[in-house]
């Protein structure tokens, strides 16, 4: 039998994060705060990430339970792919992605009280080259607005146009659940 972790604050409003702890067995509820997410200047990919997911923690006082922050960060060249603006700004970044090598990067907080551990993971992605007519496919029929790099793994661009991963494939959807599950082993 799984170990049995105390109940858990999601601080995400991503489905696939929600689904990801399901699936993981958590008992979990999920908490929002509106942090701002800017970071400094001459961060790398990885330390974007953790920056913004202890930002993100730090917006919770802590009454006992454990808070889970994270954020996913998409980096082709070092060149950040966040979240697109527009339909415009996500057939740019798709064009980018396409017949190229891009990294992945989640970073994590686990906090509960005045104890913090933050971690990242990384995965390598390699796209084939598509279509000006498959990114507007894409973008009509899955909307990938609310994801960094403007796709999911998880999701037609996953399955069609990624050729092949280096590293957690959850990670990609967002959550690296086999190191987070190991991480709250620790911390617990």
């Amino acid at each position: 039998m799984p170990v049995q972790f105390p109940p858990i604050i999601l601080a995400s409003k991503s489905p696939r994060r929600q689904e990801l702890l399901t699936l993981m067995g958590l008992n979990f509820k999920v908490e929002l705060k509106d942090v701002d997410e800017s970071y400094p200047d001459g961060l790398s990919p990885a330390e974007i990430a953790v920056y913004i997911s202890e930002k993100k923690a730090k917006a919770f006082t802590g009454d006992g339970e454990i808070v889970i922050t994270a954020d996913t960060i998409v980096a082709l060249n070092n060149e950040i792919l966040g979240k697109p603006t527009d339909r415009g700004h996500a057939q740019e970044m798709l064009k980018k992605l396409s017949g190229s090598k891009h990294v992945v990067f989640t970073g994590v907080t686990i906090f509960k009280g005045d104890k913090v551990h933050s971690f990242y993971d990384r995965t390598e992605v390699l796209c084939k080259a598509v279509t000006s007519e498959e990114i507007d496919f894409y973008i009509d029929n899955y909307q990938p607005f609310d994801k960094a790099g403007s796709y999911g793994i998880q999701d037609w661009w996953g399955i069609v146009v990624v050729e092949r991963i280096e590293g957690s494939y959850t990670n990609v959807m967002g959550l690296p659940t086999e190191k987070l599950y190991n991480e709250l082993l620790k911390f617990i």
